[in-house]
Formats: structure tokens, sequence, C-alpha cells
């Protein structure tokens, strides 16, 4: 009997503090569908058509609405003029970015895309700069396309005219690409460690836009030690990450640092400057 008293005091706590919070909030934000304790607004989104969902939520609350996802409020930018007010005519006032619990899990607040601060900046003025150097944007990256395109030719001849789905062969093409400069060579399509790596980021991709990833994302806490479909995106994660560390290992070893390769070569010259200017400032 006392067990299911400390259980129902328990679930009543749980129940007030997530009444409290959301409305506490709620003031301050956009309008939006009124969220039920704890789950917030997930009963009231088609999970199988989320696309549809949001549109029918602007038609009623605006182009800029609130959604709870759990007890996590989230303000949704629904359409071309919304996403252009925020992210272009203000783009320094919405340069952060929120909380992310499945890549603040991988990246522990690092990289571009997930993290926030002068960290993000930093990061992101090196990529830009660096990616424009190996012609990102510019003429000179055409040879580097053409190239590709000369392969993506071949495997598709290759079929001799047999019905295929070339959906993956298709996005191999971009993929080698970006690998002719973060690491200075393109992969053969067939070659075993390439498409192990391009199975893995679609997979993560797909994983990312479930259902059970955005559950996973407002309830980190009690869902991290259970089951599911985020067991595999870390899994993931965690195969890149070895991928790209063993390609850093090969580079530090052949590193000339006034030559250098590629993207993870200016990455690790960056590094040792950045080492050297806190040695000389000590």
């Amino acid at each position: 009997m006392d067990a299911v008293v400390i259980l129902v005091l328990g679930v009543s706590c749980l129940l007030l503090l997530s009444f409290w919070r959301q409305s506490s909030g709620r003031g301050k934000l956009p309008p939006g569908p009124t969220p039920l304790p704890l789950i917030g607004n997930i009963l009231q989104i088609d999970v199988k058509n989320i696309t549809k969902s949001l549109t029918d939520f602007s038609k009623v609350y605006g182009p800029v609405f609130t959604l709870h996802l759990g007890m996590k409020p989230t303000v949704v930018l629904h359409g071309y003029e919304a996403v252009k007010e925020a992210l272009i005519d203000l783009g320094e006032d919405f340069s952060g970015r929120g909380s992310f619990p499945i890549a603040e899990k991988i990246n522990k607040g690092h990289g571009i895309i997930f993290s926030n601060g002068n960290i993000w900046k930093d990061t992101r003025r090196f990529a830009l700069m660096t990616l424009r150097n190996f012609g990102m944007g510019k003429r000179s990256i055409e040879s580097r396309i053409q190239e590709e395109a000369h392969y993506l030719v071949e495997e598709l001849r290759a079929t001799r005219g047999s019905p295929c789905d070339p959906t993956f062969i298709l996005g191999c093409a971009p993929c080698n690409v970006i690998c002719s400069i973060i690491f200075h060579n393109r992969f053969d399509y067939n070659n075993q460690d390439f498409l192990a790596l391009a199975r893995r980021i679609n997979e993560n991709v797909k994983l990312l836009s479930s259902p059970w990833m955005q559950v996973y994302n407002s309830f980190p806490a009690f869902i991290d030690y259970l089951p599911g479909s985020h067991k595999i995106f870390c899994k993931n994660m965690d195969f890149m990450n070895s991928y790209f560390m063993e390609k850093i290992k090969e580079h530090k070893e052949s590193l000339d640092v006034n030559n250098p390769r590629d993207f993870i070569d200016c990455f690790l010259i960056e590094m040792k400057k950045l080492k050297s200017r806190k040695r000389s400032s000590a």
C-alpha cells in the first residue's frame, strides 16, 4: 500500500511540474495548441504525416506557432517568408541552436550543426573559408564534379540498360565530391568502406526524422536506458567517428604544413596554430 501511495504522489508531482512549466512559459511564446501534461502535443501530431500536421496548425495559429514535444516547447516556422525573416533578415538573432539531446550525446557540444556560441562561430568561419579555398561555390570545383560525372556515367553504363534503382548511385556522386575535398581522394562505388559509410549516413538521416527520435529528444533521461532506434543511431555514429579518426591519424603521419592536401590537413594545421598561440600567450 505504501508503494502505491508513493507512486501516486510521484506521478502527481510530475504532472504538476509539467503543468507549471508549460503554463509559466506559454505567455512568452507564440500561440499554439494546448499541451497535455508530460506528453505535450504529441497525440495531436500525425506521426505518419508530420508535414501535414504542421501545415494544419499553421492555418489555425499562423506561420509561427508553438508545439510542446513532451515537456519541451518548440517554436515552429512554417513557410518561406517566416523562415527567411528568421534565418536571413534576423540571422544574427536566430543563429543559436536549441537543445538536441541525441546530438549532444554524440558530439559533446562540438561540430558545426548542433554547437553553440563561439565554438560554433569559429568552427563555421574556418569551415566556410577552407571549403571556399578548395573551390566550393567557385568554378574551380567544376573539375572535381566533371571527373565524378564521368565515373557516374560509367557506373550507369555498367547496368547495360537493365532495370535498376539509381537512387544510391546518384547519391554516391555528390558524396564522392565531398570526400575528394575532405579526404583528398574519391572512392570506387564498390569500395566496401565507402558503401558502409554511405549506408550509415543515409540510415542516420532517416532515423533523425523518425517519430521515435522526437520522443527520445523529449525524454532522453528515461529513454536512454531503453532499446530503440536511438541505439542504432549511436552505433552508426561510433562507426563513423572511428573511420574519421583513422583517416585523421593517417593525415597526421604524412602532414606537410606547407602543402595542405584537403580539409583534414587544413584543420590539423589550424590546430597547430592555435596550440602555438596558447603557448606563446601563457
